[in-house]
């Protein structure tokens, strides 16, 4: 388990919780407006910031002053020792919260079957057909909606994420709720361009973000298929 970032306090990342979220490296996606951008290079699989015996004694110092971990990244099920490094944040009797793509259900289906996952949010990247144009990679879509599937059955509590991409229309959110009809929590992420240099050459990043108005009525339509349609991140 690689652990390549690590914010100590977090009161955003896990609803209703304190955390301490950490980030793993390597993605399967590649969208262009990643935050976390740095954390894609395979250079990032070889600087870690923590080891995993300096994570766990760090947790072992915490106890009562958080609530629980967030596993983010990247994309952690990539990481092939997460269901092990996972079950042992279970030991010491903290809350975990995975932040994944959905990209390997077996993965996240092997977490839900241990019962080592308390929250999940995973993202919805576009609408189905538009998917690869946004992660700009081939994928099997059925993956995606195996994991939908998985989450939406399970008892655990879980929330699904779009980031609002300038090119999204009112009918793209629609289309995109229509597929996770029946879910609690579904949020709209506004846009933000990214600050890493080597992707400010990408003329996409240049587009602005969807004002309040589009997103006052992108929620108008999301609440006719999920109990509780939000938006973060607005300015």
């Amino acid at each position: 388990m690689i652990i390549a970032g690590m914010q100590k306090n977090s009161f955003v990342d896990y609803r209703g919780k304190v955390s301490t979220v950490v980030f793993t490296p390597l993605c399967n996606f590649d969208c262009f407006y990643c935050h976390n951008a740095q954390l894609l290079k395979k250079s990032a699989a070889s600087q870690e910031v923590m080891s995993v015996e300096e994570f766990f004694t760090y947790l072992t110092k915490r106890k009562g002053l958080i609530d629980g971990i967030v596993v983010s990244g990247g994309e952690p099920t990539l990481q092939e020792d997460l269901v092990e490094f996972i079950a042992k944040i279970k030991e010491q009797g903290y809350f975990v919260k995975l932040d994944t793509n959905g990209y390997k259900p077996d993965v996240l289906k092997n977490l839900l079957d241990k019962q080592l996952l308390d929250y999940v949010a995973m993202d919805i990247k576009a609408p189905f057909p538009k998917y690869e144009e946004v992660i700009l990679r081939k994928i099997d879509m059925s993956k995606i909606k195996e994991s939908i599937n998985l989450l939406m059955n399970s008892s655990i509590d879980y929330e699904f994420r779009t980031t609002v991409i300038p090119t999204f229309t009112l009918q793209d959110i629609k289309d995109m709720v229509k597929e996770i009809k029946g879910c609690k929590y579904y949020v709209l992420q506004q846009f933000h361009e990214p600050t890493w240099a080597d992707r400010l050459s990408d003329i996409r990043n240049k587009m602005k973000p969807h004002k309040k108005e589009f997103f006052n009525e992108a929620i108008k339509i999301c609440k006719e298929y999920v109990s509780h349609p939000e938006t973060r991140a607005l300015k």
